[in-house]
């Protein structure tokens, strides 16, 4: 089947962004201090010959999406750039020359970064593959700029497009038969939350009040977790913990619900505990939960869900079950989450969320909120430290997918040169005001992102 809507990529164009981190941030025992940020331009002609520049960004990531052992930084990164390169060269003929509706050339360019991912490990010899979750991250950008780009042809968000009227397939077609007739806009709104409160990141570095800092930067930005609060109203807090350290991850909640009560005592409280995989086993978290109840039934009560607390790769650890901790509070899937596989997988280990990343494609990311949510899992929101384009996509994820509760934004606290001109257009998306964020203004054509006419940096050369 085809519509009239269907459209082809002609062309890519891309370029990167370097930004310095105002202070370092640390995950999953690694410390990051600088971003790369991939900005790309597709040339989306649809079937009358019309034309669009539909635009993506994302940050490169590759100590989370790759955290090598084998590798360091500079090599996983340069592996990266190299996959983005050849995807830019290639993409025009993926279909083929075939006008195809989004999901379908989202595909196709998932498919194509897994192909030219094993040409990058040939060609650099690397001494181990690169993990498909850092080939889709790579991906990202390529897939959003064709949702941006279909949209902007279509004169309307591409929120609205993700039913009969535009796909050429139902979700029985990528998911399951229990989908047939089906489509993306039944799990998704077609209209954003106006507004959404906001997920401040506590990295395990930050410093919560005046006596935690060794010297201040001086750069008129918070620079204490109560400055943070007091400024922006939050409500509404992600905590970074370590994994392999018992006694510190518990001080370290106790010690930022202490901020958080004495800072701002009448305020709901809400937080999400990273552990970025650290932890050895459920046992380790199962005994991190008793002590939290233990030292503050209060604090534990806050909790609203747990991320990604053993490692990643669910098939090679089958002994990390999630069941009983998912009796306390819901654990979700994030490194984990690479296709349909993975959630099913997670879900018959315990799991009881997912979440979902603009890092991980548009088009990979609906698919899965939309099978996670016929199974009656927690569904998230998460970004990757994103800051311009890529916030306001991964923001206008969450204020699409119901359930989510909460936006993240940690450039803005890590990154902000990232996100100068941003605020100066969008500044009720990148100005944080009682602790939420105005969602309701990604709304324009495609992705609401990026203008119609316009490109990102690094993107308007030949």
């Amino acid at each position: 089947m085809s519509k009239f809507t269907d459209v082809i990529v002609a062309g890519a164009r891309f370029g990167y962004e370097q930004y310095a981190y105002r202070a370092p941030m640390k995950f999953g025992g690694r410390v990051v201090e600088n971003a790369t940020i991939l900005n790309v331009a597709l040339d989306v002609r649809d079937r009358s010959g019309n034309e669009v520049f539909g635009c993506g960004s994302m940050p490169m990531g590759n100590t989370w999406s790759w955290p090598s052992n084998r590798l360091d930084c500079d090599r996983t990164l340069e592996a990266m750039l190299k996959l983005v390169g050849r995807m830019a060269g290639a993409i025009a003929d993926a279909s083929g020359g075939e006008h195809l509706d989004p999901f379908q050339h989202g595909l196709l360019i998932e498919k194509l970064a897994l192909s030219e991912a094993k040409g990058v490990e040939r060609e650099m010899r690397l001494a181990e593959p690169i993990p498909k979750l850092c080939a889709l991250v790579c991906a990202s950008s390529f897939d959003a700029a064709v949702h941006d780009g279909f949209g902007k042809l279509a004169g309307r968000s591409v929120w609205n497009c993700y039913g009969e009227e535009h796909l050429n397939r139902d979700l029985g077609e990528y998911l399951d038969a229990g989908f047939s007739g089906e489509y993306p806009l039944s799990y998704v709104r077609a209209e954003p939350k106006p507004r959404m409160p906001l997920y401040h990141l506590v990295g395990a570095l930050d410093p919560l009040v005046d006596a935690d800092l060794g010297s201040r930067t001086g750069d008129g930005l918070p620079e204490t977790l109560c400055e943070w609060i007091v400024r922006d109203g939050l409500t509404h807090l992600k905590i970074k913990l370590n994994g392999d350290d018992l006694d510190w991850d518990v001080e370290r909640v106790l010690a930022v619900d202490r901020v958080a009560d004495e800072t701002a005592p009448k305020r709901a409280w809400q937080y999400s505990l990273d552990f970025n995989e650290k932890c050895a086993d459920v046992e380790y978290l199962l005994e991190f939960l008793r002590r939290l109840e233990a030292g503050s039934a209060g604090a534990l009560s806050r909790v609203q869900y747990i991320e990604q607390p053993t490692a990643r790769d669910l098939a090679a650890n089958p002994g990390n079950r999630m069941h009983e901790a998912a009796k306390v509070k819901p654990v979700v899937i994030d490194e984990s989450l690479t296709g349909l596989d993975s959630l099913l997988l997670a879900r018959e280990m315990g799991y009881s969320g997912a979440a979902l990343k603009a890092c991980k494609g548009q088009t990979g990311s609906l698919l899965m909120a939309a099978a996670a949510a016929r199974r009656g899992l927690f569904l998230c929101v998460q970004d990757l430290t994103c800051p311009g384009a890529s916030f306001m996509h991964s923001a206008s994820l969450a204020a699409h997918v119901p359930g989510a509760s909460g936006v993240e934004g940690n450039a803005r606290q890590y990154c902000p040169a990232a996100n100068d001109g941003w605020r100066e257009r969008f500044g009720g998306v990148f100005t944080c005001e009682d602790g939420t964020v105005e969602t309701g203004a990604i709304a324009g054509p495609g992705l609401g992102c990026v203008p119609v006419g316009e490109r990102l940096p690094g993107t308007d050369g030949a």
